[in-house]
């Protein structure tokens, strides 16, 4: 069976503001509305909806017979939806007849496919569900931008879902191998390969109104002929077009209406060939042969490879770096921005920085709207420069708001954290009702002590009390000797030098040393009974002015102990009749143990 495939790229781009006269990081409007407007509505004119509405007739006329497929960029969809939407209208209308296949790429006609693996496969699945979306079926068929392909291009394009691909049939790749077969990828060989007939395409397309052309003027008859004349081995020839071509390209004058229009009576008055989509050719037909593509190649000029887009510094160095900013941009989440970044990654912007000499270089002339291929690239860095500027205000933005959340949830941890405390100091403190309101230490432990020594304090001034008041013939020598029942009384803290802490031990054996401190012991039998009562006293003592008075004599002692220890047992024996008076009161002593 032979087969007809037509194929038509639908794609328009977006042309830049002439940013010379806009300040950097002042003005973000990259696009030239005005053109953009005037251009897609001249093109519709001229081409989409006259061809439109041809094809719609000659899928009327010869119906299921007649098929055609198209690839339109989603940067062609997103200008049909701003500035004319009557052209989207139509393609809708062609897509209801089920005749016509729509074809995936990259949604913004760009080169991702060459320089980053995850950008690339963002933008052909975005433009997967813009095209089922707008027309109702998800496509199968991939084409790359400019029909760029390599095996590792392949091989990722299968890896998105894809079973068929178009690109170029290169004479530098194929060889002696004809590109009217089907073939598959090297590596994924469930991907297969339609290659382009540029022979048959590039003559309705550059060479249809050349009058200097030898075939001019072209015909149904003369190109049918041409068909013929491959064969009856031949499989399918592929015809891949810029849609542009009718109208645009070529004008309405030419006749490429006209050729068009009867092209399919005399195919099928003279040829048993069928028109075919993309995917009912892959379908159809099997593999011959994997094609082997280790280096990228494209339909652009007599090269056929990339040199058109990464042929000289300019463009290398623009290319670079736009895409040295892919992770910035996708990590801003900003819409603005990435939407920005897509329409700066259109293949068209570094196109016109093409510096071709001789018949390449006339196309590039044709299509570009610069003066130069060195205008193209400054007003495109300029755009760039400023782009960054956006960006890195927008990442910075975002780095203050982090840093701003970071503080917010930190100050947020410590108060959840001050407020777990102060809700459980109330549960610790009800287990001391006692001392809520009297004592409020910072240390817990503290808290324990305080409580088991009040009850203590309590029972020695019960005690003391009955003893003065029967005793107190005996105030006058307490008042002579205020030290000495001080040391008295720092003796009684052995025993609660072994439960207190160790720091007051110190203080007990300097005071051990004295000689009053042993008369002193033998003098106080009741005291050994009371001795729980003085432990608090003891402890509150040591917090009064009479113990740093008893401290501060202890120097004087050292300086002069023989001397005045000598006076100070005269005193004592002076005292005596003094001491017989307190022995007197110690029956009044024993009674108040008695009363204990």
């Amino acid at each position: 069976m032979n087969a007809l495939c037509f194929y038509f790229q639908v794609h328009q781009p977006l042309r830049l503001r002439n940013y010379r006269f806009f300040e950097m990081g002042a003005a973000h409007n990259y696009y030239d509305d005005y053109q953009n407007q005037y251009l897609v509505n001249r093109i519709a004119d001229r081409c989409y909806l006259p061809m439109n509405n041809l094809l719609l007739d000659l899928i009327k006329k010869h119906g299921k017979h007649f098929k055609v497929s198209f690839s339109i960029s989603g940067v062609a969809l997103d200008q049909f939806e701003w500035y004319a939407p009557h052209v989207l209208e139509s393609f809708k209308a062609l897509a209801k007849t089920g005749q016509v296949e729509f074809i995936a790429e990259t949604y913004y006609h760009s080169l991702a496919s060459l320089t980053d693996t995850s950008e690339f496969a963002k933008q052909v699945k975005k433009h997967s569900e813009r095209i089922e979306k707008l027309f109702g079926k998800k496509p199968t068929t991939f084409r790359n931008t400019e029909l760029i392909y390599s095996d590792e291009i392949g091989a990722e394009v299968a890896k998105l879902g894809f079973n068929t691909m178009l690109t170029e049939g290169a004479k530098h790749i194929l060889g002696w191998k004809s590109p009217n077969y089907l073939y598959c990828n090297a590596i994924n060989p469930k991907l297969n390969i339609l290659l382009r007939n540029y022979q048959l395409s590039d003559d309705i397309a550059f060479r249809f109104s050349d009058q200097q052309w030898k075939g001019w003027p072209l015909t149904t008859e003369k190109y049918v002929n041409w068909i013929l004349e491959l064969g009856k081995k031949e499989e399918v020839v592929n015809i891949f077009l810029d849609y542009e071509t009718f109208g645009e390209h070529q004008w309405k004058e030419s006749g490429i209406f006209d050729f068009f229009r009867a092209l399919p009576d005399e195919i099928f008055k003279r040829s048993n060939f069928k028109f075919l989509t993309p995917s009912e050719v892959s379908k159809t037909l099997q593999p011959t042969a994997p094609i082997h593509v280790p280096f990228p190649i494209s339909w652009a000029d007599e090269e056929r490879d990339l040199t058109a887009w990464l042929g000289n510094e300019l463009q290398n160095e623009a290319f670079s770096k736009l895409y040295a900013l892919a992770e910035q941009v996708e990590a801003s989440n900003d819409l603005e921005i990435q939407k920005d970044f897509g329409f700066l990654q259109t293949s068209d912007n570094l196109y016109y920085m093409c510096t071709k000499w001789l018949a390449s270089a006339d196309v590039h002339k044709y299509f570009s709207h610069y003066p130069s291929p060195y205008d193209a690239f400054i007003n495109y860095m300029n755009i760039l420069s400023d782009f960054i500027i956006r960006l890195d205000q927008k990442s910075e933005h975002k780095m203050k708001q982090k840093t701003k959340k970071s503080v917010k949830e930190e100050i947020k941890k410590t108060i959840k954290k001050e407020t777990k405390k102060t809700v459980n100091k109330p549960k610790l403190l009800t287990q001391n009702t006692n001392n809520m309101e009297t004592k409020k230490p910072t240390a817990k432990p503290a808290v324990k002590k305080a409580a088991a020594k009040k009850p203590a304090v309590k029972k020695a001034t019960a005690a003391k009390k009955p003893a003065v008041k029967k005793a107190t013939p005996a105030k006058p020598a307490v008042k002579k000797a205020t030290a000495k029942p001080t040391v008295k009384k720092a003796v009684a803290k052995k025993p609660a030098v072994k439960k207190a802490a160790p720091a007051k031990k110190a203080v007990v054996k300097k005071a051990t040393a004295k000689p009053v401190v042993k008369k002193a012991v033998a003098k106080k039998p009741a005291v050994k009974k009371a001795a729980p009562a003085k432990k608090a006293v003891v402890k509150k003592a040591t917090a009064k002015p009479a113990v740093k008075k008893a401290v501060a004599k202890k120097p004087a002692v050292k300086k002069a102990a023989p001397k005045a220890t000598k006076p100070a047992v005269k005193k004592v024996a002076a005292k005596k009749p003094a001491a017989k008076k307190v022995t007197a009161a110690k029956p009044a002593m024993k009674r108040g143990c008695c009363k204990k």
